[in-house]
């Protein structure tokens, strides 16, 4: 990630959520009566939190905050792709002055640190970040002992520009909106959703959009994109841009060669399809890159159809002049959150998804619920 935003980012949402979280806990019901019963509400136990590498530290924060605000032990396994950032946390956790155990560390990698921790018996919850694969199989490991399971996963977010929506603007945020961190973000709004009466000028103006976003070194200020996290997954998002051309998809912007200038370093060029449909690979599958596949509709009716039409539902957006008919279509969206007209990014509101994008919810009020057992004492 350039390093503005990852300042922004990568810096700030992690603070946000410590920050937060500090003053959540006081707002959280311990003790509460209904009747003839007192409300208690208990820290789970022992929380163990596995985590990404694409925002490292934020989704630790998100996590181990809320964990630690309730009032459980934490073991964190973060993503062994993207380390540092933990040790540098664990070093500040230890300097605080945290009980020994409160807090642990343990490196490696998922299939063997990641399955003990979602196996072992005397671990209470898992919250896991990651792909919906993954999660899948924190699922049936913690399924043996009956533990509860937390999981944010996979997403291929729709973001359905109303025919009355003001074009310029819907598309241009909604570019950014796919490309952030090089598209390698789990709620990048990865499918855009135009009527076919305005497809050819939402496709010139997304292109236009895509050409300033500036390929290059994350340390230079120009550059607005920086490259993917390894090989692999420059080879994985490359391979689905030759499915799209494959498939008959009409590439508007990009492509398969590296951007001019940088055959060396795992750099993507950004991407657009359009005149995709919803049996099309890249209308599907999560790409993680900068690939914005554009759909065509007929009308509201088939905009919420095509919206909904995938296994995931982590995020979405739609764009209206009238507000409230931008609401009514957003209800109708199977999406954990969802962006109003370009409506930004809330730290404290609720985050996660339906269906295979996972269960649960982080941030805020929410994020401390997932680590609290309910007890009722019958008075």
């Amino acid at each position: 990630m350039p390093l503005k935003l990852a300042g922004m980012i990568q810096v700030g949402l992690p603070v946000t959520s410590f920050a937060s979280m500090a003053e959540m806990i006081k707002k959280v019901a311990f003790e509460e009566r209904l009747g003839n019963s007192l409300i208690v509400r208990e820290p789970i136990g022992v929380a163990g939190c596995i985590t990404p590498w694409n925002y490292p530290l934020h989704q630790i924060a998100a996590k181990v905050a809320p964990a630690l605000a309730a009032g459980c032990t934490v073991v964190l396994k973060p993503s062994e792709i993207a380390p540092l950032n933990a040790y540098v946390l664990t070093e500040i956790i230890h300097e605080a002055g945290l009980p020994a155990g409160v807090y642990n560390l343990v490196m490696g990698n998922g299939a063997v640190v990641g399955e003990a921790i979602a196996s072992h018996p005397q671990v209470d919850m898992v919250s896991f970040t990651g792909s919906t694969r993954a999660g899948k199989r924190v699922s049936e490991l913690a399924a043996q002992t009956v533990k509860r399971v937390a999981l944010e996963l996979g997403g291929k977010s729709p973001n359905v520009i109303l025919d009355d929506a003001d074009l310029s603007k819907a598309i241009a945020d909604g570019v950014g909106k796919c490309f952030l961190n090089s598209g390698q973000t789990c709620s990048a709004l990865t499918r855009m959703l135009v009527p076919y009466s305005r497809l050819a000028e939402a496709e010139t103006i997304a292109a236009t959009a895509a050409k300033k976003f500036t390929v290059g070194d994350p340390f230079d200020p120009s550059s607005r994109l920086g490259p993917l996290v390894s090989e692999i997954q420059r080879e994985r998002v490359r391979n689905y841009i030759r499915k799209g051309i494959e498939e008959g998809a009409k590439l508007v912007t990009g492509g398969v060669e590296p951007p001019e200038g940088l055959g060396k370093g795992y750099f993507v060029r950004p991407t657009i399809f359009s005149e995709v449909k919803s049996d099309m690979t890249i209308a599907q599958e999560e790409i993680f890159g900068p690939v914005l596949v554009m759909m065509p509709y007929e009308d509201e009716e088939e905009a919420v159809r095509i919206a909904n039409d995938t296994i995931y539902g982590l995020a979405g957006g739609v764009w209206s002049r009238d507000p409230e008919r931008a609401k009514r279509v957003a209800r109708r969206i199977r999406a954990g959150q969802i962006e109003i007209n370009g409506g930004a990014f809330n730290p404290l509101a609720p985050f996660g998804g339906y269906r295979q994008s996972g269960n649960g919810r982080e941030y805020g009020p929410f994020g401390i619920a997932e680590f609290l057992e309910v007890k009722a004492l019958q008075l």
